[in-house]
């Protein structure tokens, strides 16, 4: 049960001293790029499967 309590306690020792936490601006930014970047993907998702449909609707015509 010690070697729990003294990992327990390693760790948050390492979380309060070791470790960096980002900014209020930094992590803004981190997400604006993000969000960004999934618009972008599903922008270019969306293109695709449009030109696909485009292409499957003239080879196989509807009834």
């Amino acid at each position: 049960m010690s070697k729990i309590v003294n990992y327990c306690k390693a760790c948050f020792d390492e979380l309060l001293h070791n470790t960096t936490w980002p900014t209020r601006a930094q992590l803004t930014h981190s997400a604006m790029v993000v969000l960004t970047a999934s618009l972008i993907i599903a922008l270019i998702v969306f293109a695709m499967d449009s030109v696909f449909q485009f292409i499957m609707s003239a080879i196989y015509p509807s009834a």
